[in-house]
């Protein structure tokens, strides 16, 4: 009983890691075919729909090493994406900030990739869905990840 237990916790690990691979490499090839990587889309969007952000946090928003944060900034600075801004009350804290090319960009193809996960997902019912939000998320809870 015990080994059939363990059997099919690793299979549902490597269904799970297959299913996330497949449909990431998908996402990602939309990302990168408007110039950008993943984490570079993942920092616009985090701005474009949340607002200026201190460049410390960043990081555990998108789930980046905050060592990466400072680099990924600096190109979307130089693309005239976004822009540092230094904080009135904290000379220890930076914020980073969308440009508004960097608005205009982010908007043009957001809905695309937001219809394009759309149709990834759309294999499930809603029911479907919200079933494997909650499974992901109990699944996810002990691992320290939510």
């Amino acid at each position: 009983m015990e080994n059939d237990s363990i059997s099919q916790s690793l299979k549902l690990y490597i269904v799970l890691s297959r299913a996330y691979k497949a449909i990431n490499e998908h996402v990602n090839k939309f990302i990168q075919a408007n110039g950008l990587n993943p984490t570079e889309f993942a920092v616009l969007e985090l701005l474009y729909h949340k607002g200026d952000q201190p460049m410390q946090q960043i990081g555990g928003k998108i789930l980046l090493a905050s060592g990466s944060i400072t680099y990924v900034v600096d190109k979307l600075e130089q693309k005239g994406m976004l822009k540092r801004i230094a904080c009135p009350n904290d000379r220890r804290v930076t914020y980073a900030q969308i440009t508004d090319e960097g608005k205009k960009f982010i908007g043009g193809i957001f809905p695309e990739h937001a219809e394009q996960i759309h149709n990834l997902m759309s294999t499930l019912t809603e029911i479907e869905k919200s079933e494997a939000i909650d499974l992901l998320k109990k699944l996810g809870l002990p691992a320290g990840k939510f």
